[in-house]
């Protein structure tokens, strides 16, 4: 007999196998069991000793359940729908599920509300789930007969004897679980997109349809993450990067994954790297240059053809010799390094660089601005003794925030990553310096206030790190920030500095990004701010107006005035529109300010302002609106 605590918060003894019957004898119910900190399935074995705890579905532990339930009631509508169908896999993902399937003839979005209605009869049916355990042989012919060539793969890959399917009326899938009692639980559940995935993440292997969705324990819960998603659909970079004219991906003419940043986007990349310039040199950081490609040794030396060759691109012939694209740029900062003998008196040293890299993506994991194969990193490396590491890394933080915070992300999680301590012999460096690395860390950490969750086994097999998550304003959390230790590098270039006792000793390095890539970074500002970037980022801070045209000439003149005080103004005056139209045109591109310049304007030296917000302020001095216009700059904040 196990004690089980119910949803209710009731205390029951269990017999093995029968928690379901009494959940049923009491009227409860219940998406799963929890032990020893761990989701389990309901059917499965309770242990004699201790306590275990079944959750009702509105506990968050068990949105996983209802999910992975989800999954199964769409497949099992998918193949009443489409016999034929041949069935991959269909997890739980962090905001619904999906499932990939080969289905035998087209579909697209129009076909989900046909799909979505099977699946309410299956619902509706709230046919009982069963857990079945077949031996391997039996699985195998099972999945054979039904030519489910995708499962068999699985199921060859799986080392038990003793397989777990699951079934609920006419459908049986291969899966582990954990389930929920009944279809009959799913009652919130609705399908969002298609798209393509390779079989495996494989572009060699066959492309199959992945049908998303999502399920929620209430309608209401539903209903409010459907209204977000659709706030992130109108916030996609990839539809306001071109609406806004910031940049293009040409996938036919260009190339797939490399970005053409127009002039709107690159004047944001340039404010961007001024203020991330500025904040590093003061910072006390050395910015420095460095080529596009290098030659195969280096490489070699610095270990990624060893170990990332298939994320670069093919070697180049150079009069004899082959060159690689770079896929990072730590080599080439070594190398400046090792110009000069360092004493310790030298150290700290750190090097910072916008340094474009190159890395292979395939075609079907490339993303907009999120995934490309061409990218400008905000790299640097940081060179100093054990005895600096701790403040260094608390420098980094402080530098961190205060650069994210200037962007407007300042809801942060952060992940702590060190080595497994039952397998120390995957990692590379002494027990030492593990520990002096970790520690230090963590002491930074404490220092800076910051609460962190500890993750062991995650490191990298050179250090350990601290990744930062910010948080966007949908509550979207993005990894920007890594930290990241690394006691390979210096090893394999044979660092040195000499120390107060005259001897070579081997410095410290840390590899640091705090936005990751302008790319990627700047894609999650686009979606941050929904494409309203605050004054100081905005492309174009301020459209001026002309009512007619014979306001054009002062119209021109008040952007001039603007532009020469620092202000990036234009003037309206190329295509005669009416004033409504412009108002418009200003707002829908997302321009912060519009001074509207009428006769009356014109004539007592003013002009009309408005907000993108909708506001009018009315008449005022050209010399106060360029005032306010600047302080909002110098704020970096969102008010205008």
């Amino acid at each position: 007999m196990a004690n089980v605590i119910l949803p209710s918060g009731k205390m029951v003894e269990a017999d093995d196998g029968a928690l379901l019957s009494v959940l049923r004898e009491r009227g409860e119910t219940a998406a799963a069991v929890v032990l020893n900190g761990q989701v389990q399935d309901l059917r499965d074995p309770l242990p004699s000793a201790g306590e275990a705890r079944a959750i009702g579905l509105d506990d968050p532990a068990a949105l996983e359940v209802l999910r992975h339930t989800a999954s199964h009631v769409l497949a099992h509508a998918v193949t009443r729908l489409y016999p034929g169908a041949k069935l991959a896999i269909g997890p739980a993902i962090d905001d619904g599920f999906y499932y990939d399937i080969r289905f035998p003839e087209p579909v697209n979005r129009d076909d989900l509300p046909k799909i979505e209605a099977e699946m309410e009869k299956i619902i509706k049916d709230d046919l009982p789930i069963e857990r079945v355990w077949l031996p391997r042989a039996e699985a195998e012919a099972f999945l054979a007969e039904k030519d489910e060539a995708y499962k068999l793969e699985l199921v060859r890959e799986i080392p038990e004897e003793r397989i777990s399917f699951y079934r609920q009326g006419e459908f049986m899938d291969l899966c582990r679980g954990p389930h929920l009692p009944s279809t009959g639980l799913v009652k919130h559940v609705k399908l969002l997109d298609l798209a393509g995935a390779y079989w495996r993440g494989d572009s060699d292997r066959d492309m199959l349809t992945r049908v998303y969705g999502t399920a929620f324990p209430t309608a209401e819960a539903l209903a409010e993450h459907v209204k977000w998603r659709e706030e992130a659909r109108k916030r996609d970079h990839r539809t306001l990067g071109p609406e806004l004219d910031l940049f293009s991906i040409q996938n036919e003419g260009i190339g797939a994954g490399l970005v053409l940043w127009h002039p709107k986007g690159a004047a944001i990349r340039h404010q961007i790297e001024t203020f991330w310039k500025d904040e590093h040199y003061k910072a006390g950081y050395r910015l420095v240059v460095s080529p596009h490609i290098g030659r195969a040794r280096l490489w070699e030396t610095s270990g990624h053809l060893d170990f990332y060759k298939d994320g670069m691109y093919a070697p180049m012939d150079i009069e004899g010799q082959e060159f690689y694209l770079k896929p990072m740029n730590c080599p080439f900062h070594i190398a400046i390094y090792k110009t000069h003998t360092r004493s310790y008196r030298d150290l700290p040293i750190r090097y910072a660089e916008l340094g474009t890299v190159y890395r292979f993506e395939r075609s079907g994991v490339l993303h907009g601005l999120l995934r490309v194969r061409g990218f400008t990193q905000d790299d640097a490396h940081i060179i100093c003794r054990p005895d600096q590491i701790e403040d260094e890394v608390l420098a980094c933080l402080d530098l961190t925030l205060h650069i994210l915070g200037a962007f407007g992300f300042r809801d942060y999680k952060v992940a702590l990553s060190v080595r497994d301590p039952e397998h120390v012999e995957h990692y590379i460096g002494s027990d030492a310096m593990w520990e002096e690395a970790e520690g230090s860390l963590v002491r930074a950490l404490e220092r800076k206030g910051l609460s962190y969750t500890r993750m062991p086994g995650e490191a990298v097999f050179y250090g350990p790190k601290i990744d930062l998550h910010v948080l966007d304003s949908l509550k979207r959390s993005w990894q920007l920030t890594t930290i990241q230790f690394d006691f390979n590098e210096p090893e394999r270039f044979d660092m040195a500095y000499i120390g107060d006792d005259g001897q070579a000793h081997r410095p410290y390095m840390v590899h640091r990004a705090l936005l990751g890539s302008l790319e990627r970074f700047f894609g999650i500002l686009i979606e941050h701010y929904g494409g309203a970037f605050p004054a100081w980022l905005a492309p174009v801070q301020v459209a001026v107006l002309p009512v007619t045209e014979a306001e054009i000439p002062y119209a021109e003149g008040v952007a001039d005035e603007l532009r020469r005080a620092g202000l990036r103004a234009e003037a309206w005056t190329k295509e005669r529109k009416t004033l409504r139209w412009l108002i418009r045109e200003a707002q829908v591109q997302k321009v912060p300010y519009m001074l509207v310049c009428g006769a009356r304007e014109a004539a007592g030296g003013v002009v009309a302002v408005r907000l993108r917000t909708g506001e009018d302020l009315g008449p005022q001095p050209v010399a106060s609106v360029i005032a306010r216009v600047q302080e909002a700059v110098a704020a970096r904040g969102v008010a205008l």
